[in-house]
């Protein structure tokens, strides 16, 4: 026997509950009314519903309480929060705490309250079948190449993207370099009522602070040198559509406040300009420091901080959803391999248990650079743990014992033996750790020649760019992550030293 979807109403004015009543009786529902959030308790105890729909303000309980009691007590039971006079962040915090969505009243449109609530009842049933789901925003993922995998945490994160999508407010997503915020921008873009107008994307750690600005705003015609024609700005371009602002806490500071009076206003001057701009953009930021931290810090515009970050989207670090590995793996070798090439190669078991415990320090980014390099090093019809990085499959490599300089006090037994563990390098004394360095730098040169007179052409030197990224990410060992100190090392600037990294897929977490 098919039961009848239960649905309760929880408003202290009694004509909305009559409404709803009449409304959804006649479409065959079960519908309880509460007033008040002890008749809510009372009838949430004695019966069981699939959709609550919950007014955010009671004379006697907060909606958000109501809200985790019902998760608590009914977690299949889908809640709508009706509100008519709080605020847009209070309601968008409901959906954080696990509502279904949001209606404001009066309510205009109640065939859109109708589909809200069939929607509602139908998630109610399947997500508790993950394996069976077919999720509303599985066609738009899909077609944008975001990959959720299985993960819970992202699901539930998705789920969240969908449904404030369609509010059409600010958004500031939070993650480590790598972890796909761009991707799930264009996820809220793609889910939004301007999915038909441009999605811009620009990274605020890339550019010098004038040329961020131009880029950002545009300028006109002679208003510095080179400026010979008048050109657009993204603001100008992206009208009607939506802005992805990444790494938005390396912007200055005065480049954050021309940011926040475009929030404020909708308008902005080109450089060089005298006559406003309007325009109308939503604005998806990123950043994977900690902008409140930098608020604190006098770093970022607290006002400007509070702006963006009407909800906040947490991506998960790749170390944190490993079950969804083999998913990514699959979609990068669709993406990088040949098909021309004839069939793709399988990963072997081996090779993927080597990814799986593995710590991905990068993030997703770091995987999609891993899976090009075993399909390009690959020459068979399997991916074996030899394809993949030192790093990732473990191996070291295998020499003799190095023999110590000569000088007092230098034991032979104190030198390792290659493979070296970092435990083993930490007891060495500076002596010891350079003397050994200059060893595997001559090694190094030696097997390059050796193995470039027997024609091995997979080691073949290296190009200039590869040269410039083993630099960087070199440095940025050597420095522990420290982006000014690498900086200074290299002789180049931040932004230029963000801008390359970038370039070359080099995770930065500083």
């Amino acid at each position: 026997m098919v039961s009848v979807p239960g649905i309760l109403i929880i408003d202290d004015e009694q004509p909305v509950g009559k409404f709803f009543t009449r409304l959804l009786r006649s479409k065959g529902y079960r519908i309880g009314v509460a007033v008040s959030g002890a008749q809510a308790h009372e009838l949430i105890a004695r019966e069981n519903y699939d959709v609550a729909l919950v007014d955010l303000k009671l004379p006697d309980a907060d909606g958000l309480n109501l809200l985790q009691h019902i998760k608590t007590v009914q977690p299949q039971c889908e809640v709508i929060i009706m509100t008519g006079y709080s605020t847009t962040r209070t309601a968008v915090k409901a959906i954080q705490f696990g509502a279904f969505d949001y209606i404001e009243k009066p309510f205009d449109d109640i065939s859109l309250v109708e589909q809200l609530i069939e929607k509602a009842i139908l998630f109610g049933k399947t997500a508790g079948h993950p394996e069976r789901t077919n999720y509303s925003w599985s066609q738009v993922a899909e077609q944008i190449g975001f990959q959720v995998g299985k993960t819970p945490q992202m699901i539930k994160l998705v789920n969240i993207a969908e449904r404030i999508a369609a509010k059409d407010i600010n958004v500031l997503i939070n993650g480590e370099t790598g972890t796909g915020k761009e991707v799930l921008a264009r996820f809220i873009h793609a889910a939004s009522q301007r999915r038909d107008k441009p999605f811009l994307a620009i990274n605020c750690g890339a550019l010098p602070e004038n040329l961020l600005e131009s880029e950002l705003f545009g300028h006109e015609r002679g208003s510095f040198t080179g400026a010979s024609v008048q050109r657009k700005g993204i603001f100008e371009l992206a009208n009607n559509g939506t802005l992805f602002l990444d790494e938005i806490g390396e912007a200055s500071l005065a480049i954050q406040v021309k940011l926040l009076r475009v929030l404020e206003t909708g308008e902005f001057l080109r450089v060089g300009g005298e006559k406003p701009v309007k325009t109308n953009v939503r604005i998806i930021a990123a950043t994977n420091v900690d902008l409140e931290e930098a608020v604190s810090q006098k770093q970022f515009r607290e006002d400007l901080f509070y702006r963006l970050d009407v909800v906040r989207l947490e991506l998960p670090p790749l170390r944190e959803r490993k079950e969804d590995i083999p998913q990514f793996v699959e979609h990068f070798i669709e993406r990088f391999w040949d098909k021309q090439a004839g069939p793709a190669p399988a990963f072997a078991p081996s090779c993927l248990e080597a990814l799986l415990n593995y710590h991905w320090p990068g993030n997703i980014r770091e995987l999609a650079n891993a899976v090009e390099q075993a399909l390009a090093l690959c020459d068979g019809g399997l991916v074996l743990p030899e394809h993949l990085s030192g790093k990732i499959n473990g191996q070291l490599l295998q020499v003799a014992k190095i023999e110590p300089r000569e000088r007092p006090g230098a034991a032979a037994d104190s030198w390792p033996v290659l493979p070296v563990e970092p435990a083993q390098l930490e007891k060495l004394d500076e002596d010891s750790l350079l003397a050994l360095y200059q060893k595997v730098q001559t090694l190094y040169r030696s097997l390059h020649r050796v193995m470039g007179k027997r024609g091995m052409t997979s080691v073949f030197p290296v190009s200039m760019q590869e040269m410039e990224a083993r630099a960087i990410a070199e440095t940025l060992e050597f420095f522990n992550g420290n982006v000014s100190m690498t900086a200074r090392a290299l002789g180049i600037g931040r932004n230029t030293l963000y801008r390359k990294a970038k370039e070359y897929n080099i995770p930065i977490t500083g």
